[in-house]
């Protein structure tokens, strides 16, 4: 069962929480217990497992990304902008998927995790594929 989750992002980088729509994709498929893969189909944007309660959270992981790669025109690969190479090597550090357990109808994460997703090229339209797989 194979559900896309729309996300629009705001301009720049941004960390968004879709928590919820993972678990209504997740909870209208009547899977009890399964797998559940969250899959981002886009080159410069990511997927990862984090805090959203505190905001501050979003605010340090994207500024320390940026530290770690930061945007710059010496980048080998150029073909549309400077900050759209740094975003792709940025995707390929956070990761394109996760894979998380569904038990009792319902995700198996932490009380402080989120499904977030990661933008380094915003705003855009873009999707989230959300696969889940019964047991």
């Amino acid at each position: 069962m194979l559900t896309t989750v729309p996300i629009q992002t705001p301009a720049g980088e941004s960390l968004t929480d879709i928590t919820a729509q993972v678990r209504a994709a997740v909870q209208a498929t009547g899977v009890a217990a399964g797998l559940c893969a969250v899959i981002v189909p886009h080159t410069t944007a990511a997927i990862t497992l984090n805090s959203a309660l505190d905001a501050a959270t979003a605010t340090d992981i994207i500024a320390d990304l940026r530290r770690l790669v930061p945007t710059r025109v010496d980048f080998q690969h150029q073909y549309d902008t400077p900050a759209d190479a740094a975003g792709h090597i940025k995707a390929a550090l956070i990761g394109h998927s996760v894979l998380l357990v569904i038990e009792g109808g319902d995700l198996l994460i932490g009380g402080s995790q989120s499904i977030l997703f990661y933008e380094f090229d915003g705003p855009r339209e873009r999707r989230v594929q959300v696969k889940v797989i019964a047991e």
